[in-house]
């Protein structure tokens, strides 16, 4: 899991953003948000302007040089941060995978132009290069002896280049964990509960969310799905043979109305969430940042969602300006992140006071309790 996150010169951070996962407390209560030290289960607020989902796209911009994956580079423009003199922004990630730490750190000019990189495992230089001072890259994976280590005018990460074109032993603890960081980067997804279906990583291109539901039989689960969530309402499918497409429609009885032209926005919403959340569920996700997750959400159903969250077995950061969520009965206070002036802490860090289970850590917010 991704342990600390550092970034630098990207978009309004321009000095380095730290958001450290591990800087937890010993509370007794809604334990199941962290794991192994490690906040699981994430929170952030924060005013306007500040930068929430420009720390989502930085936290994805990893996904970008070293998968496939979709990647939305339209989110990607003014790159370096304006203020700045520096050319480059700097990436730091820390990861936790089956006992061992991965830092992997990287610089780019823009989102296609890689800089250097450098990717330590268990304390040991695993591969390395800066294109500033050398073309050669370092590699000391085991599997890599043979292989041309010159990088030439090339684009591509020295990561991807060591994946695509080695055969690692299998059985050398470091080449695991490699494997295990990679997999880990396939699998990470940011989206954000707008109307619109734009997200960041895990798939390729853009799938539409009725025909995903229909396609998977999944047309009763959603509509569960959405009673449980209080839309009260009974779907089905309307096949148009002449056109030979079928369509997600409510059903009134008497007529038939497809579902995305009369849905709410907080329905639609609901509707890309129940989409994400079948990736979640089935263990295709192991890192999801979800943007502005309750835009269209009363907030009742914003606390339904955390639930459901909370229940999948993959690490969750989610945005929000929703203050009634600052809640003891859903998290905990080092589970709460408030950002502010390229500063990251959770509500814990953020007092010298004991926090407890029965504190309202809302109206102490409100009440300017944290430094804000």
């Amino acid at each position: 899991m991704l342990t600390k996150f550092e970034v630098t010169n990207f978009k309004n951070f321009e000095k380095t953003l730290i958001f450290d996962f591990k800087n937890i407390k010993n509370y007794k209560f809604n334990e199941e948000c962290i794991v192994d030290g490690t906040a699981y289960k994430s929170l952030i607020y924060g005013h306007n302007g500040m930068g929430k989902s420009n720390l989502g796209f930085a936290m994805l911009d990893i996904v970008s040089h070293l998968t496939d994956k979709n990647f939305d580079k339209d989110k990607f423009t003014h790159y370096i941060n304006a203020s700045s003199t520096a050319d480059v922004a700097t990436f730091k990630y820390e990861f936790e995978f089956k006992g061992s730490s991965v830092v992997y750190i990287y610089t780019k000019e823009s989102v296609d132009v890689l800089i250097s990189e450098e990717l330590i495992i268990n304390d040991t230089l695993y591969a390395s290069i800066d294109k500033r001072q050398s073309t050669i890259a370092k590699i000391f994976a085991r599997g890599t002896e043979t292989l041309n280590k010159d990088m030439g005018n090339s684009k591509v990460s020295i990561l991807s280049y060591i994946n695509k074109n080695s055969i690692l032993d299998e059985e050398e603890n470091n080449n695991i964990i490699f494997n295990e960081f990679l997999d880990f980067v396939n699998k990470m997804l940011f989206f954000r509960s707008l109307e619109e279906n734009r997200y960041i990583g895990l798939e390729q291109g853009i799938k539409a969310i009725d025909e995903d539901i229909i396609s998977h039989d999944n047309v009763e689960d959603f509509e569960y799905f959405l009673n449980e969530m209080g839309i009260e309402c009974k779907l089905d499918i309307l096949k148009i043979d002449f056109l030979n497409i079928k369509q997600l429609v409510f059903d009134f009885g008497n007529s038939q109305i497809p579902f995305f032209e009369i849905a709410s926005s907080g329905t639609k919403a609901l509707a890309l969430f129940y989409f994400w959340i079948q990736r979640l569920k089935y263990n295709k996700v192991k890192f999801v940042f979800i943007d502005e997750f309750d835009a269209f959400y009363h907030h009742t159903l914003s606390f339904k969602i955390i639930e459901q969250l909370k229940k999948i077995d993959i690490q969750v950061i989610v945005t929000t300006h929703n203050t009634s969520l600052i809640s003891n009965e859903l998290l905990r206070p080092d589970c709460y992140f408030l950002l502010k002036n390229n500063e990251i802490k959770s509500l814990a860090n953020r007092t010298v006071k004991e926090l407890r289970e029965a504190h309202n850590i809302e109206k102490m917010y409100k009440a300017d309790s944290f430094g804000l």
